[in-house]
């Protein structure tokens, strides 16, 4: 089993670099959310395993293939298959778990393993897994973490999420060692849920404009 790098979901998030984590407690919503992706150039959706939705979530966000749609809190390799055979195109761990990482690799899954110390990211890279969720970031030392942690391991790059937020993550974006960022302050269903989306649209389209 190798990673294949080349994968498109590495190359679009190299490219967005935001990653949106929602966890989706009214599907009602999913049709507003792919809409508001698509118009703000975000085709990239990490729906969480913190809702019994999430599966179903996943399978109507997958339907169009407009976006990327990836299981994020994947704890178990049940919960890896059940989202991998719906539609999910990624997945992400908040820890390190052999047999999710196994079974990502065994599918051509790009699979983000939760990593915080050097401990767990020499386990992900023993899998020859690159690009590692560096999680909770704010707690584990955020950018200074991140720096000192690519010392050894020059050949990783990193996806921190855990107190990222509008405020900071620009300042990880420039860091050479980030691939991008992850968190739900990209986007929100409550927020979403307010005004149908339009607030939403607005934050979607600042965050995306400090990028470029």
């Amino acid at each position: 089993m190798s990673v294949n790098m080349n994968h498109p979901v590495y190359e679009q998030l190299e490219k967005t670099k935001l990653l949106p984590l929602y966890t989706a407690t009214d599907l009602s919503y999913l049709a507003k959310v792919e809409e508001l992706l698509l118009e703000n150039n975000v085709p990239l959706i990490e729906v969480t395993f913190r809702s019994e939705l999430a599966v179903e979530a996943i399978k109507q966000l997958s339907k169009s293939g407009k976006i990327m749609v990836g299981a994020g809190t994947v704890r178990t390799l049940a919960e890896a298959k059940n989202a991998v055979e719906n539609g999910a195109q990624f997945v992400v761990s908040p820890a390190v778990v052999p047999e999710v990482i196994e079974y990502c690799l065994a599918q051509d899954i790009p699979v983000f393993p939760g990593t915080a110390t050097p401990r767990d990211i020499q386990s992900a890279a023993a899998y020859g897994i690159k690009v590692v969720k560096f999680f909770p970031a704010d707690i584990y030392g955020g950018l200074k973490a991140i720096n000192a942690l690519s010392g050894p391991f020059y050949d990783i790059r990193f996806l921190p999420t855990g107190g990222i937020n509008e405020n900071n993550f620009v300042e990880y974006l420039e860091n050479p060692h980030v691939l991008g960022v992850g968190g739900s302050f990209i986007l929100s269903e409550k927020i979403v849920k307010e005004d149908n989306g339009e607030r939403m649209s607005q934050i979607l389209q600042s965050l995306v404009e400090k990028i470029k």
